[in-house]
């Protein structure tokens, strides 16, 4: 089969969530099949990670705006290439993709009432969503999503036959590892000036992920004088920090508090690995990749006892409620005041990450390929 995957940032140079799924996707799509893979993606400048076997060509086809390319550049470009079918991977796709359609939707978060906000970017994005996705449903030969949670909502919430929506479970990364070289974790914590020991949180200006519920929850421990770590976070800028602990009176944590921006996915291993403890409390996911990836690197986990987290988790974790500041905050001191509950998440964690691999996420989307493609 000659397949067709729409993986539009692709090649941005600094990827999230659902960009490195299309990575490793592909990676493990390529490595597990004799198919012929061709990669639509805007032109941009990283291609770390891309395989580079006869059978994957990457076209970089521009366009002008997301639905512009979506919509018209994309359409064409599967003609002019004879697809046999097209796997578009971020949640929308074209109303007329002219091939078989596979549709990842990751999540129907932006069509769904409790979590509003975010930046304009953000904002545009979820108008645009809202549009195509309730049409593209319709239509599409089989949506993929990435948990057993998001299926069901996904078949509640736009009355889908249960029988066209697959889930195809996310996986974890293999360079997502204990690292057992000590001088590499030291080499990071001194280029990010990260502390001996500290809380870690991947941080973003999604309202979803919850970083005003966890600066309220860090602001109750130091009130009670049980912070006793130095609080680590990810991908957010020191006005958007303070910004809300204006809003909620932790000026106080100001200090507990260290930034350390955008942090690669080829050096977040080690970041894990350097950490004591993983936050990860979002107030809505459809999966939660870094969940398993701070288990495969041997790091406890605090997440969020609702959504699509508990299934990821399984009994590997510590969950408690994300709207509850004062469940969190009573969650997270049992695990930086127990070494062995910390121990034994850490040997938790590790095995159940290992029940995640792109192998098997690979060889799911293969059936899935052959039973749109004998239709």
């Amino acid at each position: 089969m000659r397949i067709g995957i729409e993986a539009q940032r692709l090649l941005r140079p600094h990827k999230h969530g659902m960009d490195i799924v299309a990575v490793e996707t592909i990676r493990a799509l390529a490595e597990h099949s004799q198919h012929e893979f061709v990669i639509f993606a805007k032109p941009d400048t990283a291609r770390e990670g891309l395989p580079t076997t006869p059978n994957v060509h990457v076209v970089e086809l521009p366009g002008g705006s997301y639905p512009v390319w979506e919509q018209y550049a994309l359409p064409k470009a599967v003609r002019q290439h004879s697809l046999d079918l097209i796997h578009c991977t971020a949640n929308t796709a074209p109303l007329r993709p002219s091939a078989p359609l596979v549709l990842t939707l990751h999540d129907i978060i932006f069509l769904e009432k409790a979590i509003v906000g975010g930046n304009w970017y953000q904002r545009l994005g979820n108008l645009y969503r809202r549009w195509n996705v309730p049409r593209v449903v319709e239509t599409a030969d089989c949506i993929v999503t990435v948990s057993h949670y998001e299926r069901q909502r996904i078949i509640d919430h736009l009355r889908v036959d249960p029988s066209r929506v697959v889930t195809v479970h996310n996986a974890v990364s293999k360079q997502f590892r204990v690292i057992e070289t000590a001088d590499q974790v030291e080499s990071v914590r001194q280029q990010y000036k990260l502390p001996n020991e500290f809380i870690f949180f991947l941080g973003n200006t999604d309202p979803k992920k919850n970083v005003v519920g966890v600066l309220r929850a860090l602001l109750l421990l130091k009130q009670q004088g049980l912070l006793t770590l130095p609080f680590v976070m990810a991908n957010v800028s020191q006005a958007y920090v303070d910004g809300i602990l204006s809003q909620i009176g932790g000026q106080a944590l100001a200090n507990d508090i260290q930034l350390c921006g955008y942090i690669p996915n080829t050096v977040l291993p080690v970041v894990y690995n350097a950490a004591t403890v993983f936050l990860c409390p979002s107030l809505r996911e459809s999966f939660g990749l870094p969940i398993l990836e701070s288990m495969a690197c041997g790091t406890p986990v605090l997440t969020a006892s609702t959504s699509a987290m508990p299934e990821v988790a399984g009994d590997a974790a510590l969950l408690a409620d994300p709207a509850s500041p004062d469940e969190m905050a009573h969650q997270l001191n049992q695990l930086l005041t127990s070494t062995a509950l910390r121990f034994d998440l850490r040997k938790r964690g590790l095995e159940r990450a290992a029940l995640f691999s792109w192998q098997n996420t690979a060889k799911q989307l293969l059936t899935v390929y052959e039973q749109v493609t004998r239709h």
